[in-house]
């Protein structure tokens, strides 16, 4: 029956838990991570997320071309490459680096548009797994150097986005033809890519 009163602005029986542990912060990023290595042109291979407009429109994917440049040795430059009703867009995003290697951040505007981006796995020359926070939903990409990955790459892929709570439906792989390599001047975007 002795209990310790409750401390000053605490209302008896109100216990408060922890905020739930964000999914990005249980993913390890890539050990011995370099920016060098990562940069260059790769290919979208595939993506697990639990986004409504990519479940309703998997049937209208197009291949998909990014190439990463490193800014001031730390900000990763992502230009995407991709049709929109059959034209080539690009779409510029740039990536600061956080306190900790092999994390970054894409600005947003307004409340709740940052992402936050891992670096979860990459050999540099093969292949990449990056992971994506917005909110609370959490997606996983793999990309290659190439439009095809080997099927060794594919499982790890898969094992991955099983460990984050993702599952194979919904999982969707890009077509590995027509990619764009360029847009001209009135079909580029600064800023945040939807999927």
């Amino acid at each position: 029956l002795l209990t310790a009163p409750p401390a000053r602005g605490q209302q008896p029986g109100r216990w408060r838990p922890p905020p739930p542990q964000s999914p990005l912060e249980k993913v390890a990023a890539q050990e011995g991570l370099s920016l060098a290595q990562l940069a260059g042109k790769w290919f979208l291979v595939g993506m697990a997320s639990r986004c409504s407009y990519l479940a309703e429109h998997s049937y209208q994917l197009e291949a998909t071309a990014v190439t990463v440049t490193i800014g001031d040795g730390q900000s990763l430059a992502v230009s995407t490459f991709r049709k929109l009703d059959g034209i080539c867009w690009e779409i510029r995003q740039r990536y600061l680096p956080t306190q900790a290697h092999g994390r970054f951040l894409l600005k947003g505007r307004g409340y709740g548009g940052k992402v936050d981006m891992v670096v979860g796995e990459t050999d540099h020359s093969t292949y990449a797994i990056l992971y994506y926070q917005k909110g609370r939903s959490i997606s996983v990409k793999l990309y290659g150097r190439t439009s095809q990955v080997s099927d060794a790459i594919k499982d790890k892929f898969e094992e991955r986005i099983r460990a984050v709570g993702l599952s194979e439906d919904v999982t969707y792989y890009f077509p590995t033809y027509g990619f764009c390599d360029s847009a001209d001047e009135f079909h580029i975007l600064d800023g945040e890519l939807q999927i």
